[in-house]
């Protein structure tokens, strides 16, 4: 039992230390990047996260894959099909 909560103990901590690390690259990548290129401030390590919630949000949108809604399923589906489709009519083409 003892060496079950030692485990579980060091998962956390170590997905702790992940996480921060992940905000420290986000900041890191920011400052090193932006100012330069761009001419921006740089940024603190909560601004950092902040710009990764919020970019989360605006390019993957709140839910996962799985939790999309079925018409959106199918008109992925129908592109994907569309675009193999093409491609084999485009490769086709090249042979002739």
């Amino acid at each position: 039992m003892y060496q079950k909560v030692l485990v579980v103990l060091g998962f956390v901590i170590l997905g702790a230390g992940a996480i921060a690390l992940f905000g420290w690259i986000i900041m890191a990548l920011w400052n090193w990047l932006m100012p330069d290129i761009f001419g921006l401030k740089e940024i603190s390590y909560w601004q950092a996260w902040g710009l990764f919630l919020l970019s989360s949000l605006l390019f993957k949108g709140m839910g996962s894959e799985e939790s999309s809604k079925p018409s959106d399923r199918r008109r992925k589906r129908r592109i994907k099909r569309y675009i193999r489709q093409t491609g084999e009519d485009v490769a086709r083409e090249d042979r002739e």
